[in-house]
This record gives C-alpha cells, structure tokens and sequence, in this order.
C-alpha cells in the first residue's frame, strides 16, 4: 500500500454533492485545519480518519454550518455556499449527527426527536402521531425504546441512538456522522450500519468519522486521513486494511495494540460481591476480584453492567452483600468508596468525569484536594506540580497548561481523569468504556496504563461495549444480559462467538456471525 494515493479517476460533474477546497481554521493563533481538501460524492459513505486533535470534527462542523472556515471555499452541487448557520446547512440537506449527546435530558425521547419541529393537529400538539414517529424511528436503529421515557433515564447509548433517530428526521443528502458507534454494542452498532447502507442506497451521501478501524473498513467506499491539521490523503477503502489506515493516522506502526498478560501475577481476592441487587436494572449479581488482576464487563446496552458497579460504589440505591479483604463494606455515596481505596472513572467523562469549563489543575486536584490544603489556603506550588507529574507520566499533550478540560481532544480528557482518580491512590479501579471515542494510538497508551495498574498490584474492572478490548487487556470476562449474570469466560474461551452467546442467548453458529460482522 502506498502512501501517496493515487489520483482519482475524473468524475461526472453532477456525482460530487460537497467539495471543499483550501479549508483551513485557526482559533487565535492556533490553526487547526490547513489547506484540506474533499469531495463527497452522491450514494458514498467517505470515512474521516486521524487521531484525536487532527481536526476531524472541527472539519465536520465547518462542513455543516456550526463553523465558519478562516479559509477556503464550500460548493454544494456546484454552487459554492457560505453558511450562516447549522439551520442554513439543514435546508440545503446537511445534516450532522454530533459525537457530543445533545439532546434535552428532562424531556421524553419524542419530545426531543421533534424538538422544534413539533407536529400540530390544529391548535394542539398531535402528541400520538410524534409518539409512533419516534418509536418508529428508534425501531429503524435496532432499538425498541419507549417513546414516552424521559431522556435523562436512558443509558448512554440509547441517548445516542435517539439522537440519530432525531438527526435522520431531517430531509437530507447529506449526513454526516461524527463517532456514531462509540457508544454502541456490535450488535447496535450492526444495525446502525444497515441504516446508513439504505441512506446510501438513496442516492444520498455520508461522511463518517470512527475510530473503530474494523468498522471503516466495513462501511467505507473511501478513507480520507488527517493529521495535526493536515490531509494526509484520500484513498479507496479496498486499498487499505485497518493497520495501514493506523500507521497513515500516527505516523508509526501500531501493530502491537495490547500489551501482553500473558504472564500477569494475581494476588489473594480483595472484593467480594453476593446477592447485589439495583431496582429496576440488576438482580442477584456476584462476582470476585483479585489484586493484579483485570476484570472486564460485557454486555449489551441495558444489560446493568455500569448500573451494577454504581450500585456497589453508591452512585446508586442497591442491596446485597460486598466485602472489601474479607470485611462487610456498606457504601452510602461515592464518597465512602473513595475513601476505602475504589476510584470509579464514568463512561460519561465529559458530563461526570470533567469539569470542562475549568482549567486542568483544578480538574486534576479537585477529588484530591484536602491533599494540597495546608491551613486554609490551597498550595497552588504543590498543585503545578502535580500537574507538571501528571502531565508527564500520563503524556496529557496540551499546547497551554491555562487550557480548559473542554478544550482537550477526548483521549487527552481521558489521560487527566485517568490522572485525576490516580492522585487517591486508590486500590481498586473501576473505568466504564476505557477508549470510547479515542483514537488507536491514544487507545494503546490506555491500555499501557491499565496493564500499568494491575503490575503494580491494583485491582481493576473494565467495563467495554468493545469485545476485542476487553479480550485484549483482562484477565477475565463477565457477561450480563437483562440484569442479570450469564456467565463468564477466560481462557481460550475469551472469543467474540463465546461472549455473545452469553450477552444474547444466541446460539455459537449465529453468535459467529455476529462476532465475524462486529
């Protein structure tokens, strides 16, 4: 495979729907995006790949009116385009799908599916018809989901997935998706895929941002790579294979993605968990935990896996029975279980885990603060360097220590939480969806610093929507389905099949085709 692509062949005029020529975006001094360059052309599904902070959503949000570029030109079917606005690229046929949930949590998910474009039966609401047209469209999705559920009582997922339902309401020709997957299962990721196949199939047009490298080779036609702000280039999906699509985004050979636990030491059992219980998501859950080890949870959206561990940190209300090296614990709030030794990292690191609006040194210090207090005045001296340490030993890449949390690309968010639950030291560590959202060369240091954990003798509990991750990094595997425990699986039976056997009830034949699809 080369480097360099080769040109593409010449184009019938009316087949490109978007080209964006000499994009580039600068925020103050930094520029973000240079010279890109892009065609999209009608019934193609064209993947944006590159690491995070190689400006892929910063293109996407340019390409559908949430940005003004400083630089270079837009044509839509020819014409060339200014955006005034998001609602300006809708009604030329643009629509984007964000990576961020930005959806009303107090509202139902019909509510908020046609949220601003509500449907009247005189002078009232039809609050039926949005009704069924919201089931309906969740259904599209592979999701059955109660149009009538407040949003704020979804999972993560689910919100996703309304979100696209919402996105896809829009007429469009254009839909662009940036990391619709990242919170997904293969099996809603699978069916998600189908949808965007029959948008295709219309004649209409997707840009596709993931970092699942497996899944753009699925789903692409072609593959345009970025890096730190620059196009790469532009490549038939057919010529490329997930491993030379990771080196063109870092730069280096990546093939070695999970460090090796081939000759990981466990120690003596240091949780304890019976007869747990979380109303209305958990029942009768049990499992062990060994110091040095790393424990993965699996499980489709819904099936309790984070309800479970919130429950037994008290994030929760749960009964049952947990014992912490052999003694009774009761945890009330996450407090307590912080103070025991058990740090919890959310999958949610932006709504739960940051506080985007601030700078990283109170990010960082803000769990742990009583440690930098001497009297009544916080030891601002201690503070930066215990920023500059974790800036160091966590290789959080930011061109300004004054920089926001919200200002950070996803993977480094995750290096400061990550930093921020290791100033506790904690014994045990509990990181629900470890890499969601973060590219494969950020993803392998992640996966360094779990296996970094466990040497050192902590206990750890991985919770992924990602089964190759999980096979990849733990020890052990347990499945949930439906709240409660199907079983678990080491060995040389940690496969895809095996796994989804235990998370569907499927049989082996169609569980292997589902793996062999994911």
């Amino acid at each position: 495979m080369s480097e360099n692509p080769s040109p593409a062949p010449e184009e019938v005029p009316g087949n490109i729907l978007l080209e964006a020529t000499g994009i580039s975006k600068s925020f103050g001094p930094v520029e973000v995006l240079r010279d890109i360059g892009l065609e999209l052309k009608r019934g193609e599904v064209h993947a944006i790949i590159g690491e995070n902070g190689a400006g892929k959503s910063t293109l996407m949000k340019i390409l559908s009116g949430h940005l003004a570029p400083s630089k270079g030109t837009l044509r839509v079917n020819g014409e060339k385009i200014t955006f005034t606005g998001p609602v300006d690229a809708e009604r030329h046929g643009i629509v984007l799908v964000h990576q961020e949930i930005l959806l009303a949590p107090d509202l139902t998910v019909a509510q908020n599916i046609y949220l601003g474009r509500e449907l009247r039966k005189g002078l009232v609401l039809d609050e039926r018809t949005m009704a069924e047209g919201a089931h309906r469209a969740v259904l599209d999705l592979g999701a059955d989901i109660d149009p009538a559920t407040v949003v704020n009582r979804l999972s993560i997922a689910q919100r996703q997935l309304v979100q696209i339902a919402r996105a896809l309401l829009v007429p469009h020709q254009i839909v662009i998706f940036d990391e619709p997957t990242a919170s997904l299962t293969p099996v809603e990721t699978e069916a998600l895929l189908k949808v965007i196949a029959a948008i295709k199939g219309k004649d209409a047009a997707i840009l596709y941002i993931s970092h699942r490298l497996p899944e753009v080779k699925t789903i692409a036609d072609r593959i345009t790579v970025l890096r730190d702000g620059n196009l790469v280039g532009t490549y038939e999906a057919a010529d490329l294979q997930p491993v030379d699509m990771a080196r063109l985004m870092v730069g280096r050979d990546v093939s070695k993605l999970y460090p090796d636990r081939a000759e990981a030491k466990t120690g003596e059992t240091v949780l304890e968990v019976e007869n747990m219980s979380v109303p209305g998501f958990v029942r009768n859950a049990g499992f062990s935990l060994k110091r040095g080890e790393i424990l993965g949870f699996a499980g489709l959206v819904g099936a309790g896996r984070t309800e479970l561990l919130e429950g037994i940190l008290g994030l929760r209300p749960a009964h049952g029975t947990v014992r912490l090296h052999g003694s009774p614990v009761h945890f009330g709030n996450v407090k307590e279980s912080m103070q025991a030794g058990i740090v919890y990292l959310s999958e949610d690191r932006k709504g739960k885990g940051l506080l985007l609006g601030q700078n990283l040194k109170v990010n960082l210090t803000l769990a742990g603060l009583d440690r930098f207090v001497r009297g009544l005045v916080v030891d601002r001296k201690r503070e930066d360097e215990a920023l500059d340490r974790a800036v160091r030993d966590f290789d959080i890449r930011t061109r300004n220590r004054d920089l926001t949390a919200g200002q950070l690309s996803g993977g480094n968010q995750q290096k400061l939480l990550l930093a921020k639950m290791m100033l506790l030291g904690p014994e045990i560590v509990v990181i629900d969806e470890p890499t969601r959202g973060i590219d494969i060369g950020t993803k392998e240091q992640i996966y360094k610093f779990i296996n970094g954990l466990a040497a050192e003798g902590k206990a750890v509990i991985v919770i992924s929507s990602e089964m190759p991750e999980l096979i990849g990094i733990c020890d052990r595997i347990i499945v949930m389905r439906n709240g409660e425990i199907a079983g678990e699986v080491s060995g040389e039976h940690m496969t895809e099949a095996e796994i989804v056997v235990l998370a569907t009830g499927a049989t082996m034949r169609e569980a292997a085709l589902v793996a062999e699809s994911a």
